[in-house]
């Protein structure tokens, strides 16, 4: 199963390594990433594969968002097939 994160903020450093520390040792893969920073505020979005993931979809879920709170961003996280149901013109 393949998913989305998302990752919205102001830019600081770290957030790249802790978010992907944290999908590191969930054993998820990044299958595309792309940043982007204007105007001083951070911006990511990540194509991930949770097939192997050590743990279910909403418990990473809740970890992301927790994780956002920890360093002062928004984390989310969304299935692919509904993210693309939700932005299909």
């Amino acid at each position: 199963m393949k998913g989305i994160i998302t990752v919205v903020g102001k830019d600081k450093v770290g957030i790249i390594a802790k978010v992907c520390t944290l999908l590191s040792e969930k054993n998820i893969n990044i299958l595309d990433i792309s940043q982007t920073i204007v105007q001083g505020y951070f911006n990511m979005m990540m194509i991930v594969d949770l097939t192997n993931a050590t743990d279910d979809f909403g418990k990473i879920e809740d970890e992301l968002i927790e994780l956002g709170k920890q360093i002062g961003v928004v984390i989310k996280l969304q299935r692919e097939e509904i993210f693309n149901s939700m932005h299909r013109i």
